[in-house]
C-alpha cells in the first residue's frame, strides 16, 4: 500500500510539471489571443442576453401601445455603442448597454403616440385627453362662481395646485402643479369670462397645457351645478406615460371633489367674504374691471332689495275703499221689506 501511494503522488508531480513546462513553452501572444477569445466570447453572450431580455421588455411596451417595433434597431444599436466603446478604449460590454437603452427610449417614444418629434421631450402633440364633468354645489350661483376665480386659494385645498394667480384685471392666469414626480407650469389666456355664467382660456406651456371651459348653472336657489370641459395636451415622457392610464382624468376628478369639500365645508360658513373676480372678458379683452363689476353686483343686490321692500301701487291701501260697500249696507236697509210691527202702525 504504500509503495502504490508514493506511485501516484509521483504519476501526479510528474503530471504537474509537464502541464507546467506545456504553459511556459506556450508564447506569449498566444495567451493574449486566448484571453481575448474568451473576452470576446463573454461579450457576445452578454449581448445575446441583453438582447433578450430587451426584446421582452417590447413587447410588453407593444402590448400596452399597441404599436410594431423593429427589435433590430435595438441589436444594431448595441453592437454600435460597443464597437465605439471598444475603439475608444473602454467596456465593449458597458457600450452594448448604452445602446440597447438609447433604443429602448427610441421605442418607448415611438409606442406612446406623439412622442417620437424630438425637441426637448416633444413636439407639438398629436393627441388630447378629453374630460367632461360636473359637480353640484350646494351654494348659489354667485357664491361658487366668486369661489372658483379667487385663484390665489386653489392651493389650500386643491392636493396638486402648487400656485395659481391671476394679475389684476388681466386676462391671464399663471398655474404651477405637481405632475408625479415633476412640477409643470402653464399661463392660461382667457377667452371669454362672463360672471356667473362661463370661464373660457387656452393656454401654453413646456410641458404640455391644458384648454378648457367650465360653466355655472344655477339648479335652485341654493344649488349651482358647475360642468368643466377639458382638452389636456401631453408633452414629455413622464406626461404621455402617464396618459396611457388616464391620470390627468382621475387627478382632474379629485381636485373638483376638492373644490366642493372646500365649498361645503367653508366657502358656505361666511360667503362674502369670498370676492372672486368679477369682471368681464371677451375675445382676450377685458371689457369690465373687476371693480366696475363689482359695483354693479352692489347695485344689483340693492335694487332687488328696494324693490322687496317698497309695495307697488297695486299693494297701496285706500282708505275711502270700504267707504263704498258700507254706503251699499246702508242702502240696502231702506229697500228692506216692513216688519210685522211697520204692519200693524199701517193699518191703525
Amino acid at each position: 500500500m504504500p509503495t502504490a501511494s508514493k506511485a501516484k503522488k509521483s504519476a501526479s508531480s510528474s503530471a504537474g510539471e509537464q502541464v507546467k513546462s506545456a504553459v511556459t513553452e506556450l508564447p506569449a501572444d498566444m495567451l493574449k489571443q486566448q484571453v481575448g477569445n474568451l473576452r470576446d466570447a463573454a461579450i457576445d453572450r452578454a449581448v445575446d442576453h441583453l438582447k433578450q431580455w430587451v426584446d421582452n421588455a417590447t413587447n410588453k411596451l407593444n402590448d400596452v401601445a399597441n404599436g410594431e417595433q423593429d427589435a433590430g434597431s435595438l441589436l444594431g444599436r448595441s453592437a454600435a455603442k460597443a464597437g465605439e466603446e471598444a475603439a475608444e478604449g473602454g467596456s465593449p460590454a458597458k457600450g452594448a448597454v448604452k445602446g440597447a437603452l438609447s433604443g429602448l427610449k427610441d421605442k418607448a417614444k415611438d409606442a406612446i403616440p406623439g412622442m417620437s418629434s424630438g425637441g426637448g421631450g416633444g413636439g407639438k402633440a398629436t393627441k388630447c385627453t378629453n374630460f367632461v364633468d360636473s359637480i353640484d354645489v350646494g351654494v348659489p350661483v354667485d357664491v361658487a362662481y366668486n369661489q372658483w376665480t379667487t385663484y390665489e386659494q386653489w392651493p389650500d385645498f386643491m392636493k396638486k395646485v402648487e400656485r395659481a394667480e391671476q394679475e389684476e384685471d388681466e386676462p391671464k392666469v399663471d398655474v404651477k402643479a405637481q405632475v408625479f414626480w415633476s412640477h409643470r407650469s402653464w399661463e392660461a389666456t382667457i377667452v371669454e369670462q362672463i360672471p356667473d355664467q362661463l370661464i373660457v382660456w387656452r393656454s401654453t406651456g413646456q410641458k404640455g397645457h391644458i384648454d378648457g371651459s367650465v360653466s355655472f348653472h344655477e339648479l335652485a336657489p341654493r344649488l349651482t351645478r358647475i360642468l368643466v370641459t377639458l382638452e389636456y395636451y401631453p408633452q414629455g415622457f413622464m406626461e404621455r406615460t402617464g396618459n396611457i392610464w388616464r391620470a390627468q382624468n382621475r387627478r382632474a376628478r379629485l381636485e373638483m371633489k376638492h373644490f366642493r369639500r372646500h365649498v361645503m365645508m367653508n366657502t358656505i360658513l361666511d360667503p362674502d367674504d369670498v370676492e372672486g373676480w368679477r369682471g368681464e372678458i371677451h375675445d382676450k379683452e377685458v371689457t369690465k374691471t373687476h371693480e366696475d363689476g363689482l359695483a354693479e353686483s352692489k347695485e344689483d343686490e340693492q335694487t332687488q332689495e328696494e324693490d322687496f321692500d317698497e309695495p307697488s301701487e297695486d299693494d297701496e291701501y285706500d282708505e275711502n275703499e270700504g267707504d263704498e260697500y258700507e254706503d251699499e249696507d246702508d242702502d240696502s236697509l231702506t229697500d228692506e221689506e216692513p216688519t210685522a210691527e211697520d204692519d200693524s202702525e199701517t193699518r191703525e
